[in-house]
């Protein structure tokens, strides 16, 4: 007969997914390993599954003959002697396990504990602590201890861990992507809607949190919220893309928010950044669905005094501090069908724009060729000549590398000729101008000419997010501008992204070998304010073209590509190009379906002798996890340009076999 427990232990083993750092170095010091830690201490915000792992450890040293005190912080009185007598046979009995699960309910008891309990440790024992907070840095840093001590954050499961817990949980595949965004990787989230099971989802085609589902996310997200006050502002924290202590206060009018902010700044699940404090996705997403099901109209009224405020902000803050406002407004609104085709929330390598210094000049030429060739670069040089001021350098956060770079051209009236006459692209702006609506003298029109990321060409990405962000403010700003233009190369594709927002000029003007298409909207018919709130309020999604194939040839190959560079974006994915194509129309879990199809169609690539350098180019580049590029090709030992013509080969091989399945549906 299986005992209760040994059931309980089999449960917990096909329930568990992921950490297998922290299995793994348990494991070597419960076999012995003289090099392996005595201390365990992992750490992370509510839901994240310290207690989940904490009894999976505990089933480990169970099964290992292993005796086990197992104590819960939140029940250990202040007196260290109780503490100490509780865990009495950590002190006598050589073999012991020690665990204390919600540490951070007697974080007091730490220096204690260091200093005078564990020295005194049976032998072969380990101690294995969990709580929200880090443990004192001094600790991790003790010559003494930092061999003895092994810490771990633990982070939000990756995609694959979180869908593998639902493939289990038999949650049914049309529901599991709204869930994985709902959740945002946080095991406590999810095993919550693998609780709820698929009927507990709704009987909507998207899952919905039921309301018992939100009350037990918040208590383990959240805990305990001392007033309404603090209520209200966890509500702006919940909707705002970052919050202030300024925020704050001018959302939350006759509240104290010195101490409200202080309070925020606090908890577990906050994150804190040069621009402000934001939540971990779970609680942010649970805050934000709570507040919706409870009360819909204080929702509404919450983002409206928000979007008030950043409008405010952009009108009168100082020019330093505009640039991320619209950011910010368009985080309001992300849900909506136009800003999910345009935008980009992903803080995966996160980027900051520079002005252009002069030794930045080669790097720009490098990667204007590269991407648009030798044509192209020469009118990056000329312009940066011209003006300088106009472009932004972006570089990733993490190591400063330029990974792109962006130009927003002011053009007066009447215009240099020179300019018109160097640039086709430029001119055919101006003369869209003259056809429509001239511009008079006094007047100035500004250009978005240049987006160059050779890494993510021209496909919604950080770097068009910010971008778009400047050239918003600066024209929500500028006194006299007549019309704002953007340039992009996939004129097709970007005609769809814009529709409704930007008007298609119909222009087409060659460089090189590549043609454009020039976007643009009259500022003196429709304010800025007014286009920024009919363009995050746009809700319906515009229907893709008729016919065998909704998009063109080129149009296709790009959002190949797309897909490709979202791949590890669970939401820029889910919003991708590739998903309004034929190929993806009669797909049950769209989403799902199209990435196990692009696999496929990558790894069928090795069945001709050509594709097989192509296929580990491709896996390498963007299924593998390389952060970049170049790890990709150190990955597979080549040096960056033979890897960079592979992954090329591959791209042009995928794009035709997959061409091949649009046009001729082999499902039919």
């Amino acid at each position: 007969m299986v005992s209760v427990g040994e059931r309980l232990s089999r449960a917990r083993v096909q329930a568990f997914v992921g950490r297998d750092e922290e299995l793994g170095r348990f494991g070597e010091a419960l076999a012995g390993d003289p090099q392996a830690p005595f201390a365990f201490y992992v750490y992370g915000p509510g839901g994240i599954g310290k207690s989940t792992l904490l009894r999976r450890l505990a089933d480990h040293g169970r099964a290992a003959g292993r005796l086990l005190v197992e104590l819960d912080g939140r029940f250990v009185s202040r007196d260290p002697a109780d503490f100490e007598r509780a865990a009495g046979p950590f002190l006598d009995v050589p073999g012991t396990v020690l665990f204390v699960d919600s540490f951070e309910h007697c974080q007091w008891l730490e220096s204690w504990l260091w200093h005078h309990f564990l020295p005194r440790a049976a032998d072969d024992t380990l101690v294995v602590l969990g709580g929200r907070r880090a443990p004192q840095p001094q600790w991790a840093a003790d010559p003494a201890w930092s061999r003895l001590l092994h810490v771990s954050e633990l982070e939000p499961f990756s995609a694959e861990q979180a869908r593998s817990l639902l493939v289990a949980a038999q949650i049914r595949p049309e529901l599991r992507d709204r869930v994985l965004r709902f959740a945002g990787g946080n095991p406590l989230a999810l095993s919550l809607a693998a609780a709820a099971g698929s009927e507990g989802c709704g009987r909507e085609e998207i899952w919905a949190p039921t309301a018992d589902v939100l009350r037990t996310l918040l208590a383990g997200l959240i805990g305990e919220v001392p007033t309404a006050a603090h209520r209200r502002a966890l509500e702006v924290a919940a909707q705002a893309h970052s919050t202030t202590e300024e925020l704050l206060a001018a959302v939350l009018p006759g509240e104290d928010v010195h101490p409200l902010f202080s309070w925020l700044r606090d908890l577990p699940f906050m994150e804190s950044t040069l621009r402000g404090v934001y939540p971990h996705d779970a609680a942010r997403e649970t805050l934000a669905a709570d507040l919706r099901w409870r009360a819909p109209n204080a929702f509404e009224a919450m983002r409206q005094r928000l979007a008030d405020e950043y409008l405010r902000i952009l009108r009168e803050a100082p020019e330093e501090r505009v640039w991320t406002v619209t950011d910010d407004l368009f985080y309001l609104f992300r849900e909506g069908a136009t800003l999910a085709r345009l935008r980009s929330w992903s803080r995966e390598d996160e980027v900051h724009d520079r002005a252009l210094h002069p030794d930045d000049i080669d790097v720009l030429l490098r990667m204007a060729t590269e991407t648009e060739g030798a044509a192209s670069a020469d009118l990056v040089r000329y312009w940066a000549q011209r003006q300088p001021q106009a472009f932004s350098v972006y570089r990733l956060v993490s190591t400063g590398r330029i990974v792109a770079f962006t130009a927003r051209l002011v053009l007066p009236s009447p215009p240099d000729a020179q300019d018109l006459a160097t640039d086709p692209v430029v001119a055919a702006a101006w003369r869209y101008t003259e056809a429509t609506a001239p511009v008079s003298p006094g007047e100035h029109i500004g250009v978005s000419r240049f987006s160059i990321y050779p890494e993510q060409y021209q496909v919604p990405s950080r770097v068009i997010d910010l971008s778009s962000s400047r050239a918003q403010a600066e024209a929500a700003r500028a006194r006299g501008r007549a019309y704002g233009f953007a340039v992009f190369r996939d004129a097709e594709t970007w005609a769809e992204r814009v529709k409704g927002t930007l008007a298609d000029t119909g222009a087409r003007p060659r460089v090189g070998d590549h043609t454009y298409g020039v976007f643009g909207v009259d500022w003196r018919q429709l304010p800025v304010e007014s286009w920024l709130m009919h363009f995050i309020s746009a809700t319906e999604a515009p229907a893709a073209p008729a016919g065998p194939s909704p998009v063109s040839r080129s149009a296709f190959d790009q959002a190949v590509r797309e897909a490709l560079a979202h791949w590890r974006d669970a939401d820029a994915f889910a919003a991708c190009a590739l998903l309004r194509t034929r190929l993806a129309a009669d797909f049950g879990d769209p989403v799902g379906e199209l990435r196990a199809l692009l696999r496929r169609a990558v790894d069928d690539l090795a069945l001709d002798p050509r594709g097989v350098r192509a296929r580990e180019a491709l896996t390498a580049g963007h299924f593998s996890g390389a952060p970049t590029q170049e790890a990709a090709a150190r990955r597979l030992g080549l040096p960056y340009g033979t890897y960079r013509r592979h992954l090329r080969q591959g791209l042009d091989l995928l794009c035709e076999a997959l061409w091949q399945q649009e046009l001729h549906d082999p499902r039919q």
